[in-house]
């Protein structure tokens, strides 16, 4: 378990300085910076302003020895400036961290709740399978954004029960963009967990258990499901970073401040350094995800030490 764990976390600050090299060259092959849209929003600045101000944010050294100045400075905790929201890019981050990982909690746990019971229910009741099936790809095939329009529009404009979005309201303000997210991701748990079950429970401890007059709440619990755990926690896992991209749909069509919309709004408003930096802390979020999730599993099956 120690060597596994040394060895990821290894890996994860391999992967994210590759990324944020990536990220950088890619960010400073694109057309322009930050100095000429200041020139195009400012046309009293001269060419030798705009060469003093490139000088000054080290615009004018090599590619290579901006991003190690950059790194050096993250690695310091200096994450500079956002030129969008003129604030300190830590003032941003660090809130809209706590917004997203608050939506994708709730909605990982409502989704993996919902999907392992329409799972349990299918390898206990076969003759209900098909209708979760059915049930799971539709949940696959609507479209996220579609959803929560149509969320909106019945619970918000019509019955007036909830908020349309924003974080105001408390937990009210939560749950369309919870049930967005959460219906959009039960699939995946209601079909595995309804497979995983299905031959747990063919397994002969399971009806040797059956035998000895354990009832199949007790059985499901305490036999099947704990066998069953090892792929759901892959499932999870890879939800991790899927769910980044659909809290980034449902925070823009709810209008909820956290990383998904952070980042859209720091491409669309052209602030490279927000971007990357939120970026950074996604795919590091996503990669302990992974992390807990492998600890997990091996704490459920030693075998896979």
């Amino acid at each position: 378990m120690i060597r596994l764990l040394a060895t990821r976390l290894v890996q994860i600050v391999l992967v994210t300085a590759l990324l944020s090299f990536a990220a950088f060259l890619l960010i400073g092959l694109m057309p322009g910076d930050p100095i000429e849209m200041a020139i195009a929003g400012d046309p009293r600045l001269s060419s030798e302003d705009a060469a003093r101000l490139r000088a000054l944010h080290g615009l004018d050294q090599p590619l290579m020895a901006r991003y190690l100045a950059w790194a050096g400075g993250v690695l310091e905790g200096r994450f500079g400036h956002s030129r969008l929201f003129a604030l300190p890019v830590a003032a941003l981050l660090w809130p809209a961290l706590a917004g997203t990982l608050e939506l994708l909690g709730l909605a990982l746990l409502l989704a993996a709740g919902l999907g392992v019971g329409l799972g349990a229910l299918a390898a206990l009741r076969p003759a209900l399978a098909p209708l979760v099936q059915g049930l799971a790809l539709f949940a696959q095939a609507v479209p996220a954004f579609w959803l929560g329009m149509l969320l909106i529009i019945l619970f918000a404009v019509h019955l007036g029960w909830l908020p349309a979005g924003g974080a105001e309201g408390g937990w009210r303000a939560l749950v369309l963009p919870v049930a967005t997210l959460a219906f959009a991701n039960l699939a995946a748990y209601a079909r595995h967990a309804a497979a995983a079950l299905a031959a747990a429970l063919a397994e002969p401890h399971i009806r040797t258990a059956r035998a000895r007059g354990a009832g199949e709440g007790r059985v499901l619990f305490r036999h099947a499901l704990p066998n069953a755990a090892v792929p759901l926690l892959t499932i999870a896992a890879l939800d991790a970073g899927a769910l980044v991209s659909g809290a980034l749909i449902a925070e823009t069509v709810f209008a909820r401040p956290g990383m998904g919309k952070l980042i859209y709004d720091a491409v669309m408003g052209n602030d490279f350094n927000l971007a990357l930096i939120a970026l950074l802390v996604v795919a590091v979020v996503t990669m302990l995800a992974t992390l807990m999730a492998d600890l997990a599993q091996r704490w459920l099956d030693p075998r896979l030490a």
